[in-house]
């Protein structure tokens, strides 16, 4: 092999997890980027991916990487932006172990970011929520896993990788009244459980087999549930829930959408959005602002407040003499031809004392 993968196996392993505390998420993402990334660099070059040279992966090979991946693999610009990302943290970490790299990392770090369009988000109203809770078979073991999870993704507000990652002992074991999150960017935050989601987690933590991984929601193997079947879950029981509400059958479900759709419920019901950023566990209140946008609740209750000024047909009247002796003046019949002013009698003045 070539220098590369020192270099690369020491930045995935070794900075990401231990110098930056980056999470599992972090390392995997990193490292399907750069899979990509080499895949793509050793056709264009014609060599193995073992093959390939740092020196090889200049700036003009990672815009053509950035443009296949958008215009070949579908990838959006948010997408484009993270790869350009992980490849910049990458050649920041090279800068201090190669330092005859520094041009072309800086050529590298010169690749602009694209601008993106901020779009509304989606979200169920009430009814379309209320049959995707029900879709699950509350009578089959793997039904009420499937429950318990809707249930607490929405009420929760939970991303999917902090659902995966639940263990046991981050449930209130006794009363089952809370839950420990741990949020992206290490943040942590407790969130009280609603009796309905209560009740479903009751039911699968009483049916959950005992052998088996020690995460909260275990696959039909007995492992830890992952990003992409929880993904499938969703997918059957929207397929399922559009029997009953067949306008959820236009809206692109995803895991998230769940989280924005106990972001919005918590909006319209507190009416206060410094509340839902803490529910959601948002680093700052600008990342909650988004749901504001969406909500057109907010918007009308604006307009009503705001009365519209009423203007009234009326003659203007100077409020000062001097303004109500020029506009005299100035509609004067005779003014062009100079006619003279109204006499004002002459002020007097206090004589002058000649000496």
């Amino acid at each position: 092999m070539t220098a590369l993968a020192p270099h690369l196996a020491a930045f995935l392993r070794e900075h990401l997890p231990r110098e930056r505390k980056a999470s599992q998420h972090t390392c995997e993402a990193y490292a399907y980027n750069f899979q990509l990334l080499l895949c793509f660099a050793a056709k264009q070059l014609h060599v193995k991916p073992s093959q390939l040279e740092i020196e090889q992966l200049d700036a003009p090979l990672v815009l053509a990487f950035l443009t296949y991946i958008e215009s070949e693999r579908g990838n959006s610009a948010r997408t484009r932006n993270a790869r350009l990302a992980a490849i910049n943290s990458f050649f920041r970490f090279l800068e201090y172990r190669l330092p005859s790299c520094l041009d072309q990392s800086r050529r590298v770090h010169a690749i602009p970011v694209k601008k993106t369009d901020e779009a509304l988000i989606d979200y169920l109203n009430r009814e379309e929520l209320q049959a995707l809770l029900d879709a699950p078979d509350p009578l089959t073991t793997s039904g009420v896993r499937d429950r318990a999870m809707l249930h607490l993704t929405f009420a929760a507000g939970l991303r999917v990788s902090e659902l995966v990652t639940l263990r046991v002992d981050q449930l209130d074991a006794q009363t089952l009244t809370s839950i420990h999150v741990m949020g992206k960017g290490r943040r942590e935050r407790v969130l009280p459980l609603w009796k309905e989601t209560a009740n479903a987690l009751k039911a699968w933590l009483a049916g959950r087999p005992r052998r088996g991984d020690c995460m909260l929601f275990l696959s039909a193997a007995g492992r830890a549930m992952t990003r992409s079947g929880f993904e499938y879950i969703l997918a059957k029981h929207v397929v399922t829930a559009a029997g009953k509400q067949p306008s959820i059958a236009n809206k692109r479900v995803t895991p998230h959408v769940l989280r924005h759709t106990c972001a919005m419920h918590t909006l319209q019901a507190t009416r206060d959005i410094r509340r839902v950023s803490l529910w959601l566990g948002h680093a700052s209140v600008q990342s909650t602002e988004i749901y504001l946008r969406a909500d057109p609740t907010e918007k009308l209750e604006a307009l009503a407040a705001v009365a519209p000024p009423i203007l009234q047909k009326g003659r203007f009247r100077a409020p000062d003499k001097l303004l109500a002796m020029l506009t005299a003046i100035k509609h004067s019949r005779n003014y062009a031809e100079g006619e003279p002013a109204p006499s004002v009698a002459p002020r007097a003045f206090p004589a002058l004392d000649s000496t």
